[in-house]
C-alpha cells in the first residue's frame, strides 16, 4: 500500500473540502492531490526511478506537504531538511542520502553558490525563483507530465530519511518505510488525538519535523490544515490565527514553543476557547511550566515521547491523564505517560537484561514503527538495533504503575565523583524556586570529582535570586552530590530549529580545552530517587 492512498481517499470524499490553508491561500483536497501528482511526474521525467531521493529545504509553505506526497506518488523518498541548517550542513545531509534532486525557497540560493564546492553533483536543482543553474518550482507544475495515480509500492519500499539533529557526530539518516509512516498515523489517531474530518488542525512547528510528520495523519482523516505563516514563532499571531480560523488543534509544539506562549497570553486580548488539544514533544518539559500552562490554557495539552528512531510513538500521555494527575497532584504529571498500545518498551543495563520497576537504564522499543536502520551506516544500524530492540540512548525507568519517566540522554548525565546525577531531576526542583524561566543543568570540568553539577538559568526581569538562593533551595530537597555546585544566569539558551534547547552548545562553552566532553560512562541499573 503506497501512503499516497491516504490523500487519494480524502480527496475521493472530500474533494472540495479546504485541505491546506496559508495566508490568504487555500488548496481543496482535489487540487491537493492533483498537484503532488503533477509534480510527481515532473519529478520522473527529471530521470529519476523509484527508490531515488528528493531533498528539500523550505520555510513552512503548503509547498512542503505538496512535495511530500509527490514523493510518495512516485515511489520516491522524500528527504526534509531543516531550513536554519548553514549550506554546509544541507550539502553533507545531500551527499550522504545522495539525493538526486534537492528543491528549495529562494532565501537559500545565494547561500548555497557560496558553499558550492562542497555541494554534491545533483540530477537538478529546484528552486522558488528561477536562478541560475536551477529550475523554477513552477515548472514542476506542468501537468502535461502529470501522474494520472499514484506507483504501486511494497510497505516496506522506503519513503522518508529522517536526519537526526547531530547531537553526537555527524546526523544519521533513520530510515522510514510506507508501513512505518501508516503505523505513526494510525497510533496517532488512536493514542493521542483522534481527528476528525473538517477539523482545523494549525501546524505552527517545522512542517520538516514534527509538525510535518503530524500533518499525515491530519490528511489520512481529512482535515483542515492550516499552515502558521509567520517566519518565526511569535505567540501573539499564534493566538490570533488560532481565535481567527477557530483551531481545535495544534498537532505538535516543543516545549520552549509553549513556554514563549505562557509569556504573552493575555485571557483579555484572546479567544482561545476553539482549542481543543495541543499535542507536545521533541523534548521533556518541565512540570511548573506544563502545571501552569494547563491552568492558563485549559486541560488540553497532549504528551508524545518519541525520536527519529522510533517517530512520535514510544509513550504518551492524553488530555484526560494529564487532567486526573494533575488534580490528584500526582507526580506522575512529571513522566512521559503510558506506552503506546502496539509498542514495547523495556528498560536494560548494560549487558542488555531487564531491569525491574524503579531502576533507573536504557529505554528499549520494540515494533513495527521503528526505522528499518541508518542509511548507509551499517555499523551505526547494528549498534542501534540489537535482537530487534532499538537502542534510544535514552536513561529511564518505569515506575509501580508503568508510567515512563525520561531522565535524560545518557551523554547528558553528570558522573561526578562516580556518582550519576540526572540533569532533569535537578532542573525540575530549579523551577520551583520562583523567579527562575527556565534552567539547565550540566556538567561541567573538575579536577576533583571530573565533573560538577553546574546550573544555567534564565530569572525573570526583575527577579533578585542569586547563585546561593539557587543552590540553598536545592539543599533542601535532594542530596549533597546532586545540588549544583555553581550557577550562572544569562538571558536566553541556543534553540535549535525545531524548537529544543542546545545543551551541547552550552556545554561545549564550559568543556573548551579540556580533552573529554563528558566525565564518564554512566553506571545503569541504580534505584531511582524520585
Amino acid at each position: 500500500m503506497n501512503t499516497f492512498s491516504f490523500l487519494e481517499k480524502a480527496a475521493l470524499y472530500r474533494g472540495d473540502q479546504t485541505a491546506i490553508i496559508y495566508g490568504n491561500e487555500r488548496t481543496s483536497y482535489a487540487e491537493f492531490r492533483e498537484h503532488s501528482l503533477t509534480i510527481a511526474g515532473n519529478l520522473l521525467q527529471l530521470g529519476l526511478s523509484a527508490g531515488d531521493r528528493v531533498a528539500f529545504c523550505m520555510a513552512n509553505n503548503p509547498r512542503i506537504l505538496e512535495v511530500i506526497y509527490a514523493c510518495f506518488a512516485a515511489g520516491l523518498v522524500v528527504v526534509p531538511i531543516n531550513a536554519r541548517l548553514h549550506p554546509k550542513e544541507m550539502a553533507y545531509i545531500l551527499d550522504n542520502s545522495g539525493a538526486k534532486v534537492f528543491i528549495h525557497g529562494s532565501e537559500y540560493h545565494k547561500g548555497i553558490v557560496e558553499n558550492i564546492a562542497v555541494f554534491p553533483n545533483l540530477t537538478a536543482r529546484v528552486c522558488f525563483t528561477k536562478e541560475e543553474g536551477t529550475i523554477a518550482f513552477d515548472e514542476l507544475l506542468d501537468s502535461t507530465n502529470s501522474l494520472n495515480c499514484a506507483v504501486e509500492i511494497e510497505g516496506d519500499e522506503p519513503c522518508w530519511l529522517f536526519y537526526t539533529s547531530g547531537t553526537t557526530g555527524k546526523p544519521k539518516g533513520a530510515i522510514w518505510s510506507h508501513r512505518i509512516i501508516r503505523v505513526v498515523c494510525m497510533n496517532y489517531l488512536a493514542d493521542l488525538h483522534n481527528i476528525q474530518p473538517g477539523e482545523m488542525v494549525l501546524h505552527a512547528a517545522p512542517l520538516s519535523h514534527g509538525s510535518g510528520i503530524a500533518a499525515l495523519p491530519a490528511i489520512a482523516r481529512g482535515a483542515t490544515n492550516a499552515i502558521y505563516d509567520q517566519t518565526s514563532f511569535d505567540p501573539k499571531s499564534l493566538f490570533e490565527t488560532v481565535e481567527r480560523l477557530s483551531v481545535s488543534h495544534i498537532a505538535f509544539l516543543a516545549p520552549t514553543q509553549i513556554i514563549k506562549m505562557l509569556e504573552d497570553y493575555r485571557a483579555d486580548k484572546f479567544d482561545l476557547s476553539s482549542l481543543k488539544a495541543i499535542c507536545y514533544g521533541g523534548a521533556p518539559i518541565h512540570v511548573e511550566h506544563l502545571k501552569k500552562a494547563m491552568k492558563t490554557f485549559g486541560p488540553i495539552f497532549i504528551q508524545l515521547y518519541g525520536q527519529g528512531e522510533s517517530p512520535i510513538t514510544i509513550s504518551g500521555m492524553t488530555s484526560e491523564q494529564h487532567k486526573t494527575l494533575l488534580a490528584a497532584n500526582d507526580p506522575r504529571i512529571g513522566s512521559t505517560g503510558t506506552i503506546r498500545t502496539d509498542v514495547e518498551v523495556r528498560i536494560v543495563n548494560d549487558n542488555d537484561e531487564n531491569l525491574p520497576q524503579g531502576e533507573i537504564g536504557e529505554i528499549t522499543v520494540r515494533g513495527d514503527v521503528i526505522m528499518q536502520g541508518y542509511w548507509n551506516m551499517a555499523e551505526a544500524t547494528a549498534n542501534t538495533i540489537r535482537q530487534g530492540w532499538l537502542h534510544t540512548g535514552d536513561i529511564g525507568m518505569f515506575d509501580d504503575k508503568g508510567y515512563l519517566y525520561l531522565l535524560d540522554r545518557s551523554k547528558d548525565v553528570v558522573i561526578t565523583g562516580g556518582n550519576n546525577v540526572y540533569p532533569r531531576e535537578v532542573e525540575e526542583v530549579i523551577m520551583q524556586l520562583p523567579g527562575v524561566v527556565d534552567a539547565v543543568v550540566l556538567g561541567i570540568p573538575d579536577d576533583y570529582w571530573g565533573e560538577a553539577v553546574h546550573a544555567v538559568i534564565i530569572k525573570e526581569p526583575r527577579s533578585d535570586i542569586t547563585a546561593k538562593d539557587v543552590i540553598d533551595h536545592c539543599s533542601n530537597s535532594l542530596a549533597g552530590y546532586k545540588k549544583p555546585k555553581g550557577v550562572d544566569f544569562v538571558t536566553e539558551f541556543p534553540i535549535s530549529g525545531y524548537g529544543k534547547i542546545l545543551r551541547r552548545e552550552i556545554r561545549a562553552e564550559y568543556w573548551k580545552n579540556h580533552e573529554k566532553t563528558i566525565g564518564g560512562s554512566v553506571k545503569l541499573g541504580t534505584e531511582a530517587q524520585l
